[in-house]
């Protein structure tokens, strides 16, 4: 991480598939923060209650106490007004309007820390997050490991049965995929044999 910014608000994003460390990488700034007095606030959506409802939860059971919201505008609308740095987690799930939002609570002034997939289960830029990286000041993209082939992974490969495009879930309904591992849909299971893309 660069130095930071002095009297300015910034948003910080960190985004990357499942099990890649984003929550992690999430509390661990907040957590930073905390242990240096400043005023924290985290946020995450109500669709996300896998294993807490009033905690921001990693996969390796790290945690942090968390807002639910529904929607975006609700964070504003909670925000104490000593609060220095706003987190929110899976912010993917929050909609277009997140990302105002965040921008609203940089000029003021706060660091905001995002953080979310960047990709869907079928590897297609996952609204609103290619907004949210391009006004950020910083982007750190974690790698996972491919369960497949060991190599890094950047794909959240979906192996519960259902074709919506948001299904919350972990360990039993994705898994972390590379490029060549990832199968995006079930009509693509069988790559094409002999293709050349830059014939």
């Amino acid at each position: 991480m660069n130095a930071f910014p002095k009297d300015i608000g910034w948003i910080e994003v960190v985004c990357g598939s499942m099990f890649s460390g984003k929550t992690e990488e999430l509390i661990r700034r907040l957590k930073r923060a905390i242990y240096g007095k400043q005023r924290v606030q985290v946020f995450k959506p109500r669709i996300d209650n896998r294993y807490a409802e009033l905690q921001v939860v990693s996969h390796s059971n790290q945690k942090i106490v968390a807002r639910p919201i529904e929607r975006a505008e609700e964070i504003l609308q909670n925000l104490r007004p000593d609060t220095e740095v706003v987190g929110i987690d899976e912010v993917q799930f929050l909609g277009p309007d997140v990302v105002p939002v965040c921008e609203a609570l940089a000029a003021r002034g706060l660091r905001v820390i995002c953080a979310g997939l960047d990709q869907d289960y079928q590897g297609k830029p996952f609204e609103p997050m290619p907004q949210l990286l391009a006004v950020a000041e910083y982007v750190t993209k974690e790698l996972a490991i491919c369960v497949v082939c060991g190599n890094p992974a950047n794909r959240s490969q979906r192996v519960a049965d259902s074709q919506e495009r948001v299904v919350v879930g972990a360990a039993g309904a994705y898994e972390a995929r590379c490029r060549k591992c990832h199968v995006p849909s079930p009509v693509e299971a069988t790559p094409p044999q002999n293709l050349d893309l830059f014939h």
